[in-house]
């Protein structure tokens, strides 16, 4: 398994890459917040083990970029035992927190479990945006106006923002996330980027590109997709 340890203890990192390399594990080891989210995006971990006091950016920032694209499940190791600190990381999306310190015993037993909650993967999305079904696991986009069944093709850039904002439907993605996740970390304030693209998304999928029901501007944050009801295809448009 693939780790991501993000702490500012050089100590406390050696430990841990001694003890999970000795297990098994593949370990990556990086001193702080900004670095861990590079290294998420590159490396793609399959567990997080993320201390909240770190320079640059804190663990809450690292927890709030990594769940806006990945659901590998993220521990907290941290000196901080307040339950309020503990609620607020589980909040923003950790899966569990172990306070320092901490015995190894503890900590495999607590990454077993939370490796164990999100070994089963939630199928591919299957949404509708009006007359447009998007189907991640065969990668099509179909349009069913007027009762055709026409192809909607898009580039690989094009799929990659609308994967993202599929699968983080009804929520804020901001653009930081979709810049660094799509084009990476070197262009975080790149934004042109993202106005082309959802341009000529909302003139494929959207019926009024012009005044969009689906693909929505938060305004200074980033985007948001709105799905139809409950986002899952019912019958196809003049099916009986």
């Amino acid at each position: 398994m693939k780790i991501l340890i993000a702490d500012d203890d050089p100590q406390m990192v050696r430990a841990l890459r001694i003890t999970l390399t000795a297990t098994g594990h593949q370990v990556i080891a990086v001193p702080d917040g900004k670095h861990a989210i590079a290294a998420a995006i590159e490396e793609h971990p399959d567990l997080y083990l993320l201390d909240l006091g770190m320079p640059e950016l804190d663990g809450l920032d690292v927890i709030h970029a990594v769940r806006g694209w990945s659901s590998a499940p993220i521990l907290v190791i941290s000196g901080r035992t307040g339950s309020a600190d503990k609620v607020e990381a589980l909040d923003a999306g950790a899966d569990d927190y172990v306070t320092k310190p901490f015995s190894v015993d503890e900590l495999l037993a607590r990454m077993r479990a939370v490796t164990r909650r999100g070994g089963q993967e939630d199928p591919e999305p299957v949404v509708r945006l009006g007359d447009i079904t998007v189907d991640l696991a065969s990668r099509s986009v179909v349009d069913h106006a007027g009762g055709q069944r026409r192809q909607v093709r898009l580039t690989p850039t094009e799929w990659q923002v609308l994967d993202l904002l599929v699968r983080n439907a009804g929520k804020l993605v901001t653009r930081q996330t979709m810049l660094a996740q799509i084009w990476g970390t070197d262009h975080v304030e790149d934004t042109g980027y993202l106005r082309l693209y959802l341009s000529q998304l909302r003139k494929k999928l959207e019926a009024e590109p012009s005044a969009p029901r689906h693909l929505l501007t938060e305004p200074g944050m980033g985007y948001r997709l709105v799905l139809d009801e409950a986002g899952q295809p019912g019958p196809e448009p003049g099916s009986t």
